[in-house]
Formats: C-alpha cells, structure tokens, sequence
C-alpha cells in the first residue's frame, strides 16, 4: 500500500502560524507536495488568507474581517499568543497575492485554495470566483478550489479553475449521491466522520483527501481505507516517519 500524500494544513501550523507566509514556506521546505490555506475578503475586496471570519482567535483583535479595510489590516499581526507567545511577533496577515507569488517559487508543488462561506455570503460567488481566478492565473493550474458550497464550486469551473474539491459535512448516502452528481476532482472530510462501520472509502472520480490527520500510522490507516491523500498540521513530522520518507517533494 503506497502511503497517502501529505496537505500542509494551514501550512506547517503546528510549528508556525496558521495560513502564514511563514507557515507556508516552512511547509514546503519541510517537503510538502502540497499545501492548504484559507480565503476570507476584508471590506475592501482583498483576498487574504485567513481561517476565522473574526480576527481574535489568531490575532487578539476582536473585528470581523468583511468590517475592515485592508489598509488597516495590514497593522495587525497574527501573534497566536496561546500558541506563539513571542516566537513569530512580526508575522502579518498574508494576501492571496502573496502566497500565490510565494508558491510561483516552487513550481512542483500543489495548492488547495478554500474559500470560506462567509466571504462568499458577504460579496456572492461571482465576484469571489472571479477574483480568486484572476489573483491565482499565475499558477491556477496548480491551484485546486476546495469549499463547502457546491454551487460556488460548479460555477468556479466556468471561471477558470479546472480542478475543484468539495468539502463534505456528512458521511452518508445522501452526501454521496450529492458528489456524484457534483463529480469533483476530490472529496475533503474530516476522518472523525467516517462511520464505524465504513470498510472502504466511496468510489467515484475523485481521490479522497481526509484531514485532522497527526500521525502516520493514522496516515498509513486511512490510505488502507481509501485516502489518495491526507491533510496535517505537522508535515514535518509527518514526513520524518520511514514510511513517509517517499512521499517528500523536492524541486529540481
């Protein structure tokens, strides 16, 4: 059984701030094929990358993002506190801009771009597909759309993105009829969804991609179950493991 291939989630957030260009560099030099990250819009219309539509989790400052400007955005840092006391205290929140013109460095690797509910409930798909398409054109054929809304996802294929991936809240028949009908490149859930009773992953035209993944025997398990690949936050570590060692990415 060839092992899964391993998704910075967030980056290397368990090192690093999450959805940073820190986070996300690390990740890649760490050898991570590919990489996940987080698309909220301030107020002004910016693609940032950011997981939380409020601020204070991952910066302390207690605003919606769609309430700021990102003139005034880019003063605050993401400090992550409880997580990173005094480690990463310059670090800022990164546009999409710039993590796509990091990415361009590295041309072997993948990019998981999701796009959060609620940018899209605050400015409509449109104008978010559109603007993610033409913020990714540089490298958009290694960028894979991922999210919840399916109808943001079929539209999404219309405007530029040729590889999409659906992010499932259930595991179950009806949630299955729904990816067939949708047909995506991958199907994202979290493992802790996965029935008991579930001997194989579903089969369809899409590779499975299971995340909250933190060790690689868990790893090694889910690629049994049917996983093309798996999402964590500790690539690094993943990776280190003997039976892992193969699935690392070096550019030529």
């Amino acid at each position: 059984m060839e092992p899964p291939i391993l998704i910075a989630h967030r980056g290397y957030a368990k090192k690093y701030p999450e959805n940073t260009l820190v986070a996300i560099e690390a990740a890649l030099e760490a050898g991570a094929c590919c990489v996940e990250f987080d698309v909220q819009f301030t107020k002004d219309g910016v693609p940032i990358v950011l997981h939380d539509a409020n601020l204070k989790r991952t910066t302390g400052t207690n605003k919606r993002v769609t309430s700021i400007d990102h003139e005034k955005l880019e003063g605050i840092l993401v400090n992550e506190a409880k997580k990173h006391p005094k480690k990463f205290a310059n670090v800022g929140i990164p546009t999409l801009a710039e993590v796509i013109q990091l990415l361009s460095q590295w041309p072997g690797r993948q990019a998981f771009v999701e796009i959060k509910q609620e940018a899209i409930n605050a400015i409509g798909i449109e104008t978010v597909i559109k603007t993610l398409a033409k913020v990714c054109e540089p490298i958009i054929e290694r960028c894979t759309l991922i999210g919840y809304d399916t109808l943001a996802l079929r539209c999404s294929r219309a405007m530029g993105f040729s590889s999409i991936g659906w992010v499932l809240k259930k595991y179950n028949e009806e949630t299955m009829i729904q990816a067939t009908e949708l047909a995506p490149d991958y199907l994202f859930c979290n493992h802790t969804k996965i029935p008991k009773k579930a001997e194989f992953a579903w089969a369809g035209p899409w590779k499975w991609v299971f995340y909250e993944v933190t060790t690689a025997k868990h790893a090694i398990e889910l690629a049994e179950f049917g996983a093309h690949y798996v999402e964590t936050m500790a690539v690094a570590e993943l990776l280190k493991n003997k039976h892992m060692k193969s699935r690392i990415c070096v550019d030529d």
